[in-house]
């Protein structure tokens, strides 16, 4: 038996399904999870001593790949002076000034200790200036486990094969209303049949939790403008895209501005944190300043601060880790793409910057709809047979694979010539 057998038995007896997040559970691919000991670069290693190369990247927030120098030296060095103080910082308002100064929408922004915390906080900042109660979100996006969101969501709640969860009360979920991803039609009824009744639209603004799936074009625009024409809010739930496809996010890709903007995983370095901003006059609605009641013992914490600045300063100093990983994930997307070619099936592969997901289904995926219909068996088999040669892949089908700048050509080929041999068969 192995060492992550042995320590997943003894899990199971003391947290639910032996994890502590669904998708870690590894029952979308059968198996035992992977216990990991150690990361460094582009590579973990379970304490059975088995290295892989790695295209989870803590879902996502590794975008310089693990135990990068100077994140760690930076999380040393404030650990030194204390953990947590429960009191302001000068890290806190340093990483204020980073976020404020590379996201275009963003004059101001709160500290939160989650993606989950920050769109929980987004949107009742929305209801609040706005006097309004109701939220459209898309089937298939998720914007982490707050009750008003676990509603046609994407992620664990789609691997586990249901649209809802339990304990989530029919009052809580009445407010949040649902589109398609990418069918600008259905919002504009929406809207109609809920006239001067939407505070927001809230939208990962490339769907990176039912597999990615990037807005057609367009798509954004519009919403932005749907928002405008309605006195409603556009959210930008860029926990994942936030700092990954450009220093300034999908809303500096896509040239679309969003009014508040959730962040997370990748502004941590490493670390738990999130963070939520937008014009000042909205921000200025928050406590202690206005009516919007949000707060958080540990939010700002000096540690979480500390990594996030690293990595920040790192990436706007150093312009040219996302033309390195771009090119990066451009050979491994475009090379899984030929390969699957090859062997004579047509199966999607999706891909924008450093993200990307291979579809276990016949056609384009441009929605919720089209992601579930992914033979999540032959995933299974899939992630198994990558497992097996040395690659660690998310242990579902519908999440986003993570390209990091401490990725090597040398693994993308690996990584290829592992995938070919599955394809072969």
């Amino acid at each position: 038996m192995s060492r992550s057998d042995e320590l997943f038995q003894r899990a199971m007896n003391v947290i639910p399904g032996g994890v502590n997040s669904p998708v870690r559970a590894f029952r979308a691919v059968g198996g035992t999870p992977r216990f990991i000991k150690s990361a460094n670069g582009a590579e973990i290693t379970d304490v059975d001593g088995k290295s892989y190369i790695d295209y989870v990247c803590s879902w996502g927030p590794m975008i310089l790949g693990h135990n990068h120098p100077a994140i760690k030296e930076a999380v040393i060095r404030a650990a030194e002076n204390g953990l947590s103080f429960g009191a302001a910082t000068e890290l806190e308002v340093t990483m204020a000034e980073l976020v404020c100064s590379v996201f275009p929408s963003v004059d101001m922004v709160r500290m939160v200790n989650s993606g989950t915390e920050a769109v929980m906080s987004a949107v009742r900042l929305a209801r609040g200036a706005t006097g309004r109660d109701k939220i459209i979100k898309f089937e298939g996006c998720y914007h982490g486990h707050c009750d008003f969101m676990l509603v046609n969501a994407g992620s664990g709640l789609m691997t586990s094969g249901v649209s809802g969860s339990a304990g989530v009360t029919e009052g809580c979920a009445r407010d949040t209303l649902t589109a398609p991803y990418n069918d600008i039609g259905t919002v504009e009824k929406i809207f109609e049949a809920n006239d001067g009744e939407i505070a927001a639209v809230i939208i990962e603004p490339v769907a990176a939790n039912m597999g990615v799936v990037l807005p057609e074009e367009g798509f954004l625009d519009k919403l932005r403008e749907l928002c405008d024409k309605n006195g409603s809010l556009l959210i930008f739930d860029e926990v994942i895209t936030g700092f990954r496809l450009g220093i300034g996010g999908a809303q500096e890709r896509f040239g679309v501005m969003p009014d508040i903007t959730a962040l997370g995983k990748i502004i941590g370095g490493g670390m738990p944190v999130g963070a939520y901003g937008g014009r000042r006059e909205l921000m200025e609605l928050v406590s202690p300043v206005g009516g919007v009641y949000q707060a958080g013992t540990l939010s700002g914490n000096p540690v979480a601060m500390a990594a996030g600045i690293a990595q920040i300063s790192y990436l706007k100093e150093h312009p040219e880790v996302y033309a390195r990983i771009d090119d990066l994930a451009e050979r491994l997307f475009g090379g899984l793409k030929k390969i699957v070619e090859r062997s004579g099936k047509h199966l999607a592969v999706n891909h924008i910057g450093s993200l990307g997901s291979l579809f276990f289904t016949e056609g384009s995926v441009k929605d919720y709809n089209d992601a579930k219909r992914s033979d999540t068996a032959e995933y299974g088999k899939y992630f198994t047979h990558m497992l097996d040669r040395g690659v660690y892949l998310a242990p579902a089908q519908f999440e986003a694979m993570f390209v990091s700048c401490a990725h090597t050509e040398e693994q993308v080929q690996k990584t290829l010539e592992a995938a070919e041999s599955f394809f072969q068969k």
